[in-house]
Order: structure tokens, then sequence, then C-alpha cells
């Protein structure tokens, strides 16, 4: 067989496997495991546990339990009441206020977070309830809020961003800083189409009749305000040099568990216990991923699917815009079944290269497969944050739920759209502060 039929054999199974619902981690194992078998004999294991350990023989990797704690210790608290207030007694004399609220509360726990579902459900089931009892349509509702949880694997610290920058070892500080402006420009159009949604719904004066006096806006800030300052310290010390990913989540982490315990007196053992219960879950899951995608890569490398796939690319004569949109199909499709964390670590190193051969920025790249992974969040029929939704308000129907997203895709695609026509977006924050540099 060739390794282009090697190749595609591989993925049959693989796709087999995942259908019957076996873990990711386990899933690329038994392939990996299976064509190094049938290629190579019973030799071709020795490297096994080598190559498995390889995969999270990294330092960098210490960040992800840290920015999973950190999230953890958010999400178990009532920070994200705090965030969802103040942002609806500041936004609502706005058209649609209620739902700015949602999205902006949503943006701000991302980068809390650094992860969409947690997101979802945090804001989810305190705004859901709100937005019915104020006569919006569950469409609207569940939408807003299953798209604004997406942010969570752009907007920095990224988890994904983290994972992006391990398997193609590039600057995950940088990466962070290259996910802001898209992050923001995305929340802004998330939040333009809401505004004429609600327009469009006669929605437009619902939110006139509540009204805060300026006392009310300012006493909530307190309580909101020492979880933005550590976002933008983690971002100063990364993009400063002034600590390492790792050493920056170690110290966010600390500072939010300090941060929950004192402003909202969680003195109680048992959250503690499951902030950390729920990080150690979340951590190693991702890091069997990580270490089954090592083993994973490893083999389609030796095997020599990788060269082949990437020469039968080069030899396509087609403009890099036409590669770089047939990419984006690969990447949407594969999106729509598979997480992020696996879908970067699968296809990242593979496509790296001819992704620096066709002339495109790798920083660029990351935002630009990032999106398309937000995009398989709210899309079936994986979609984990319609099932989130879902869950939070089971008496809205999954199909009403994705109508009500469908709209926010949209508003990714022409996201990938402009930053397409100006990569500017996402390479002028990182070449200002770090200096120009791949």
């Amino acid at each position: 067989m060739s390794p282009l039929e090697i190749g595609l054999v591989i993925l049959v199974v693989l796709l087999a496997l995942f259908a019957t619902g076996m873990p990711i981690a386990f899933a690329l194992g038994a392939v990996s495991v299976g064509a190094l078998l049938v290629t190579g004999g019973v030799s071709s294991l020795d490297i096994l546990g080598e190559t498995f350990f390889a995969g999270l023989n990294s330092f960098a990797l210490v960040s992800i339990p840290m920015f999973v704690l950190m999230g953890a210790a958010v999400a178990s608290s009532p920070a994200g009441t705090d965030l969802y207030e103040a942002l609806d007694r500041w936004l609502n004399r706005v058209p649609g206020g209620l739902v700015l609220s949602n999205l902006g509360a949503c943006s701000i726990f991302a980068a809390l977070s650094g992860s969409s579902p947690a997101t979802c459900a945090a804001i989810g089931k305190m705004g859901i309830p709100e937005m019915r009892q104020r006569g919006y349509p569950p469409e609207i509702a569940a939408g807003s809020i299953a798209a604004g949880g997406t942010l969570g694997i752009l907007i920095p610290p990224s988890i994904t961003m983290i994972v992006y920058g391990i398997a193609t070892e590039t600057s995950i500080g940088r990466l962070f800083i290259a996910g802001i402006l898209p992050g923001l420009m995305l929340t802004g159009l998330f939040m333009a189409w809401t505004i004429y949604s609600c327009w469009r719904n006669g929605l437009s004066l619902n939110e006139l009749s509540e009204r805060y006096s300026w006392k009310q806006k300012f006493e909530v800030l307190p309580r909101v305000l020492p979880f933005l300052m550590i976002i933008a310290g983690i971002l100063y010390v990364l993009y400063g040099g002034v600590a390492t990913p790792s050493e920056a989540a170690g110290v966010g982490a600390l500072f939010c568990l300090v941060l929950v315990v004192v402003i909202y007196r969680m003195f109680r053992l048992k959250p503690i216990v499951t902030m950390f219960r729920d990080t150690a879950r979340e951590s190693v899951m991702i890091m069997m991923i990580i270490a089954a995608s090592e083993l994973f890569a490893f083999t389609l490398s030796s095997t020599f699917v990788t060269q082949s796939i990437a020469e039968w690319i080069s030899t396509l004569e087609v403009n890099r815009w036409v590669l770089m949109a047939l990419i984006n199909l690969f990447l949407l499709v594969a999106g729509f079944f598979l997480p992020p964390v696996a879908v970067i670590l699968m296809t990242a190193p593979i496509l790296l290269p001819i992704i620096l051969q066709a002339g495109f920025d790798p920083y660029w790249f990351a935002v630009i497969l990032t999106i398309n992974m937000e995009i398989g969040l709210i899309t079936p029929p994986v979609g984990l944050n319609l099932y989130v939704i879902n869950g939070i308000a089971p008496d809205i129907p999954l199909q009403t739920v994705l109508r009500g997203s469908l709209p926010y895709v949209l508003c990714m695609v022409l996201a990938i759209v402009i930053l397409c026509v100006a990569p500017g977006i996402v390479t002028w924050l990182p070449n200002l502060l770090m200096g120009p540099g791949i």
C-alpha cells in the first residue's frame, strides 16, 4: 500500500472508533498501535513508551493545569454572577442590552476560564432565565450564550493556543497577544448582530424600564476589577518577557484562588476540593490526548503519511488563497466531529509546513484555525456548546438553540474573511509589543 492509502485506512478506522464513542485519547492510541504493528511488526512497539512520554515531556505543559485551575476557581464562585450583573447595569439602556451583557460577560469569563463549556454553563445559568423573563425569544437567549461561550478558546489566556504553541513550537506569549484584537473584533461582530436582531424583533426599548443609579453601577465593580487585573497582568508578564507561560499561569491560578476565597468567603473545604478535582479531571483528559496525539503523529511520520500528504498538497498548482480555502474547509469539517484540542494536535504539525511554504504567518493561521474550531463548537453533530445550553435549559429544543446560533456562525465566517483581507489585525499587536518574528 502507498503512504496515502495507509493514511486513508488510518482515517477511516479512526473515524469508526470515534463513532463508537471511544474516548479520543484511547482511539488515537489504538489506531497508532495497530498501524505500527501492521507496518513494522512487534519490534516497532519498542518506542511506544518513549514516544508517549515525549508528548508530555515539556515544561510548557505545566501551564495547562494551572490555567484550568484558574478557570475552575472562577467557575465555582459567584464571579460569573458579578460579571453578568455589572455589565447588565452598565449596558441596560442599549438596544438588546441584556443580551450584550451576556456576551460581554461571556468574553470576560472566557478569558478567565479558557473553557467554552464552562463559560456557557456559568453565564447561561443566570442569563438565559433572565432574558426569557424579560421577553427575549428563546433562540436569541440560547443562541447568544452558545456563541459567546466559544470566545473562550480565542481570547487569551487560551488553552487551545497553548496546545497549538506546543504542537508547532511557536511562542505561546505571542499567540496570546495575537488573539486579543481578533477576539475583541469577534465579540464586536456578535454584539452588532445582537443589536440588529433585537431591534428587528422590537426589543429595543425593553431595557429602559430598568434604571440603575451611578452608585449601583459602581458598587459591583470592586468584585469584578480584580479578575480583570489578573488577565491584564498575565498578558503583561508574557509579552514583557517577565515570566514564562507556566510561571504566569501558576501565579494567575494562585491569585484567582485567593480572590475567590477572600471576596466570596469560600472558606469551606468542600468547594476547594471540588475545584482541584475538576482541574485534575480536565487536565488529565487534555494530557492524555496530547500524549496520544504525539504517538499518532509519530505513526503518521514513520509510515510516511505526513510527508506524502505535504508533498501532494505542495504539488497542487493552485493560488495560495485557494489552498487556504481548502484548508479552512478541512478544518471546518474536522471541527464538526472533534474537539478543538484534538484537531489542533492532529493537524497543526502537518499543516504548518504547508502554511509556511505558502507564505502565511503561523500566528495568523493559529487565529484562523481557532475560529474554525469555534464554529465547530456550535454546529452539529458534536456541537458541545449546543448540548451544554440544552442541558441548562432543557425546555428549549436543540433545534431552537441551533437556529439561534447560526447567525453567529456567519459572524465567525465573516471574521475569517476580514482576517484574510486584513491579516494585520492579528499580526500588528504582537509585532508592536514583541517585535517582528516567526
